[in-house]
């Protein structure tokens, strides 16, 4: 879709929003993992997509998927590079590069369920996280991009789950045998 597309499509549901705020919840399509065997798994969107992770090697696995933690950050990726070319196209801005690139740094020990040497228990998620953006667009002042990917970055909804760690609802169903 061209940026004078998306530009369209942004206000048109913008303005429906503003009319009716409830318009704007909604139910997220549910992510279905099933195990296969050994440490791969394979997760399935409601529309058919499906994704397969395992792990490396030294944790058992085949290392021939890439890792659930992977997939967060690639959400994360691609979520702010997503709300990046939006902003850029309600804004007229017609990009010529975007990319973004998620990074983290973990320790291993926390997947484990180890603890510290005294005894504090080793986090099993990131340390922490970091995204770095290359973009361009031809006549538009370099200070002009940045605020677009500050402001965007406050927007994405990967990025804000992370931010603000959003507690988790665990269910737990064990048919009987």
């Amino acid at each position: 879709m061209s940026v004078d597309g998306i530009a369209t499509a942004l206000k048109r549901v913008q303005s429906v929003f503003q009319r009716r705020p409830e318009a704007g919840l909604s139910e997220d399509a549910p992510a279905l993992s099933r195990w296969t065997g050994g440490m791969r798994v394979v997760t399935q969107h409601t529309d058919g997509h499906e994704v397969s992770t395992d792990m490396p090697l030294e944790l058992g696995g085949s290392g021939d998927q890439v890792t659930p933690g992977w997939l967060m950050r690639a959400g994360l990726a691609s979520c702010t590079a997503t709300r990046i070319a939006m902003a850029a196209a309600a804004e007229g801005i017609v990009l010529d590069l975007l990319e973004v690139e998620a990074g983290s740094r973990s320790d291993a020990r926390g997947l484990l369920g180890m603890s510290e040497s005294d005894g504090r228990p080793v986090p099993a998620g990131p340390l922490d996280m970091r995204l770095r953006v290359r973009l361009s667009a031809h006549g538009v002042a370099a200070d002009r991009l940045r605020e677009l990917v500050e402001a965007s970055c406050r927007h994405s909804p990967v990025g804000d789950a992370i931010e603000t760690a959003l507690p988790i609802e665990l269910q737990i169903d064990v048919p009987p045998h």
